[in-house]
């Protein structure tokens, strides 16, 4: 090997930083949270209360209950299998799950003229998509062997 040989990589640029990790993982606890509590709210409440907080369930029940169960599962997908490395991919796949769900959000809302919750979803979406870029490219977690 010659001293100008530069095709391997260093150890240093194959490895991620820890700074990197942390900011995914509070991001991942972030939005776990906020999608668990948004879930189990859509999901558990009942129709005629939860349409006082959200005026479209009124229109929609079921919609509501899908959504909710959703984000229930999108919830614990984005903890579970990077917790315990057992499939961690999961973890970029509910990721990308919220992120579906805060793009037809936003254009739910944005067809109902509710202009209002559109940063909102576009947030929650973007920070979803760090997730999955995080977690797919840049600092994936090895499965458990």
């Amino acid at each position: 090997m010659s001293v100008d040989d530069t095709s391997a990589p260093s150890s240093d640029e194959s490895k991620p930083s820890k700074g990197l990790h942390i900011g995914l993982w509070v991001v991942q606890v972030l939005l776990a949270l906020a999608f668990g509590a948004a879930g189990a709210m859509k999901s558990m409440t009942p129709i005629d209360e939860l349409a006082t907080k959200l005026p479209w369930v009124a229109s929609a029940p079921g919609l509501a209950r899908f959504v909710g169960i959703s984000e229930l599962l999108g919830a614990i997908g984005l903890i579970l299998p990077a917790a315990t490395r057992v499939r961690p991919k999961l973890t970029v796949y509910a990721a990308a799950g919220i992120a579906l769900i805060m793009v037809l959000g936003t254009a739910f809302h944005i067809y109902r003229g509710e202009g209002t919750a559109v940063p909102v979803t576009l947030i929650l979406g973007s920070l979803a998509g760090f997730v999955i870029w995080g977690r797919l490219r840049k600092a994936p977690i090895a499965p458990r062997k």
